[in-house]
């Protein structure tokens, strides 16, 4: 008996010796009205699309990489989770009173009730972001230490929550803050319309002034730190830039080999790559180049190289992209062919476009200077059908000059897609040949403009 009871002993601990490692969390939940069919869960390195089925639930194991802080969003909402392996974590959520309804039970939920409490203490705070901003320095201090006690008292009464978390969100709610104080330099003056404003001297703490950003956990743990962090870079190198971007080259750039976080590095190259890998920047395959070498996020690369191939045939001296049969605001029909033997400069824009319309009067003086010259001004509108005769009207009320046209299919038309324009307004100039003197050329209200086509239009026979 005692020689069973030893064996029984010992096939009991190699039983649990090969007890399988739990490496995975499991979230399930419910979503009430809601059209989305995809709820997203996502951090700095990862990234999970989660089904929705009809009824507003869904269900999915989780292989996370590590334990730590995730977001969920459904449609253009979102809300902050911590996940840890072992985890069995069930959310409800109504879509139309989102943060005021984010509630989570099961294993986890302790430390995901407090984030989803602290994320609607903190809208409630600044739902008024004009009232917000625009308070005095002393009563937006006092009231960033109400939110910030507020927030402390709820993470100091959790009781059985994750020790990782308790002390990385301890550190969490000083970045809170601290980007909130940044905001306000932003802000302030542009809410109170107080002209050339500035923060006194001791509003911004020494630790906020003299902070590194090479806190990769941080980045990963706070988005406070994260848009602290991106700011910050993105300030630096925008500084080094200057306003021209016509000639960017990878020498300009040097400020992004020297981020520290990875994954902000990442974060940066994605930014500048959508506007700096263009065929308006004539280093762009240097710059392409350059970016991927530095990037180690393959959708980013990705992203890059899709950019990078839409747009190398768009460089100058290339032939233009073609709009056909597109329809003519004073009648019939025009494509591009039409316009041959004539530097054309074509506004890519739509009645919607605010930006777009605060282009017209420096339009209307560009093509007064330009009114006897061998080019003409092309509008091209990519307002959708339904919206045909509000182009029409526009077109009337505001005295547009020029050639106005309408793009034959919006977005989708076939010179739009060729051109990879994006965001409108967009401007194009093409010589008498048909070919690209400039895919991305300066915008009307920009000098640059008038120096180039009278730099263009001297080169005539």
């Amino acid at each position: 008996m005692k020689r069973l009871i030893i064996v029984l002993f010992v096939i009991s601990i190699t039983a649990c010796k090969q007890e399988p490692k739990i490496d995975y969390a499991i979230l399930s939940g419910k979503v009430e009205n809601t059209k989305a069919t995809n709820a997203l869960l996502n951090s700095v390195d990862y990234k999970r699309e989660i089904a929705i089925k009809e009824d507003g639930t869904f269900t999915d194991t989780l292989q996370i990489p590590e334990n730590g802080f995730y977001s969920l969003s459904i449609g253009r909402e979102f809300t902050p989770l911590y996940l840890s392996a072992g985890d069995n974590l069930n959310v409800t959520i109504d879509a139309k009173k989102f943060d005021e309804t984010v509630t989570y039970s099961g294993e986890g939920s302790v430390e995901n009730n407090y984030l989803a409490a602290k994320t609607l203490n903190n809208s409630k705070a600044t739902a008024n972001a004009v009232e917000f901003y625009s308070m005095e320095e002393d009563a937006f201090k006092t009231k960033l230490s109400e939110i910030k006690t507020k927030n402390e008292v709820l993470l100091n009464g959790l009781t059985n929550a994750n020790e990782d978390f308790l002390a990385t969100e301890k550190q969490n709610l000083v970045y809170d803050n601290y980007s909130m104080l940044n905001n306000y330099v932003q802000r302030h003056g542009y809410y109170t319309k107080k002209e050339g404003f500035e923060v006194s001297e001791d509003f911004i703490p020494e630790d906020l002034k003299n902070m590194v950003y090479d806190n990769a956990k941080a980045y990963k743990s706070s988005s406070s730190y994260k848009n602290m962090a991106f700011d910050h870079a993105l300030t630096k190198i925008f500084d080094s830039l200057g306003d021209d971007i016509s000639t960017v080259s990878p020498e300009d750039l040097k400020d992004v080999t020297e981020i520290k976080i990875p994954a902000l590095k990442n974060d940066v190259i994605d930014y500048l790559g959508s506007f700096l890998v263009s065929p308006g920047n004539e280093n762009m395959e240097a710059v392409y180049n350059f970016f991927v070498s530095n990037s180690t996020n393959d959708d980013t690369k990705k992203m890059l190289t899709e950019t990078f191939d839409k747009n190398k045939d768009l460089v100058k001296g290339k032939p233009s992209p073609q709009f056909v049969n597109y329809e003519n605001h004073k009648g019939g029909e025009m494509s591009l062919s039409d316009l041959k033997g004539k530097y054309v400069y074509v506004d890519v824009w739509a009645t919607w476009c605010g930006p777009c319309i605060r282009e017209i009067p420096s339009l209307k003086e560009v093509e007064k200077k330009f009114h006897n010259e061998n080019i003409e001004f092309v509008s091209t509108s990519i307002d959708q059908a339904k919206d045909h005769d509000k182009w029409v009207a526009m077109v009337n009320d505001k005295e547009l000059g020029g050639i106005q046209l309408m793009a034959d299919k919006d977005w989708k038309s076939q010179f739009v897609q060729e051109y990879a324009i994006q965001g409108i307004p967009r401007f194009i100039l093409i010589d008498p040949n048909g070919n690209i003197v400039s895919a991305d050329a300066p915008r009307p209200s920009n000098p640059k403009l008038i120096e180039l086509l009278e730099e263009e239009l001297k080169m005539q026979p």
